[in-house]
């Protein structure tokens, strides 16, 4: 009994999302695994082009162009098995939502909130009361109900934010990817969107939150995963990646991060990777500075305290 392998929320193992170009093909997201237990939420972070928006795209099924290997196990279900019409019928945006990049510029400017709100639910074919769930939604994430009667440009950048997350929110999933959700904002929107997200935490709600800044991530992530060259290269609880970070990498990233104290934040030398075909190395070996001859081969998943790293630092003699 004592044995029994505990069903995870989310189970992601061997993901592979790749395109295909004149110039060959794009490892975009490259062999990934992690997991997620009940009411756990992941933080993913990574320079611009390392595969974090690929990443929350192949979760919920919304890649163009590209192909996805690899399994996703959402609450015992394998969804990439699974029909495009049932995981559409079952899952999107019933179960599994998200808030995409550049969410501000997604509302259509010619029709009003409460329309769009309206489209989303008839896509979906909802059978509940429209205006009372369109009310409590639009409510729940802080907005007052006049604002369904205005079209998107009658709306300051917070606003629209916070109505883009209510879209992602009214059919109530259990699982939202917010893929930047604070970017463009001032600061003092981005703190309102991000004491918003944790609220809508504590009441349940697990989210994968894509950032490329890993500041933002320690009040909501239990769980971090550090995104580079297409490659999951570590992933761990959040205490033992802020706490104890392995991966240079993932050192270089907290070091950038300014802080009160006296050491300045310092930068991580050179460009990312090409993701044009596999890695045959340590993706990271062009900047990393402690290389070795041994980066010359692809590291696999080492096991940590709490996750993995993916790093010949931490091989077992």
């Amino acid at each position: 009994m004592g044995s029994e392998k505990t069903m995870k929320f989310l189970e992601v193992n061997g993901l592979t999302s790749r395109y295909s170009t004149s110039k060959g093909h794009v490892y975009a997201v490259d062999d990934v695994d992690f997991s997620l237990n009940d009411d756990e939420s992941i933080g993913i972070a990574g320079e611009s082009a390392c595969g974090k928006s690929t990443l929350g795209l192949s979760i919920i099924r919304m890649l163009v162009g590209g192909k996805t290997n690899g399994t996703i196990s959402f609450q015992g279900k394998s969804i990439l098995d699974i029909s495009e019409s049932e995981f559409d019928e079952q899952f999107r945006w019933k179960k599994i939502s998200m808030i995409f990049q550049g969410a501000m510029s997604s509302l259509d400017p010619v029709f009003t909130i409460h329309e769009q709100f309206v489209e989303i639910l008839n896509q979906h074919n909802f059978d509940g009361n429209f205006t009372q769930t369109i009310h409590n939604t639009i409510n729940s994430v802080g907005l007052d109900v006049n604002v369904l009667k205005k079209y998107p440009h009658e709306l300051s950048g917070g606003m629209k934010q916070r109505t883009i997350i209510a879209m992602a929110l009214i059919l109530k999933p259990k699982f939202v990817i917010a893929d930047e959700p604070t970017t463009a904002l001032d600061v003092l929107i981005q703190a309102q969107i991000m004491n918003l997200l944790k609220e809508l935490k504590n009441n349940g709600m697990s989210f994968m939150l894509i950032t490329h800044d890993l500041s933002v991530l320690s009040e909501i992530a239990d769980k971090i995963g550090i995104m580079y060259g297409g490659q999951m290269v570590e992933f761990g609880s959040s205490e033992e990646i802020y706490k104890n970070p392995k991966h240079p990498y993932t050192q270089g990233l907290l070091d950038s991060i300014p802080t009160l104290k006296d050491k300045p934040p310092t930068f991580v030398p050179g460009t990312p990777p090409s993701l044009l075909d596999a890695p045959i190395q340590c993706r990271f070996i062009d900047r990393c500075p402690l290389v070795m001859e041994k980066c010359t081969q692809l590291p696999p998943p080492l096991k940590t305290e709490t996750g993995y790293v993916r790093c010949w630092l931490y091989e077992k003699k």
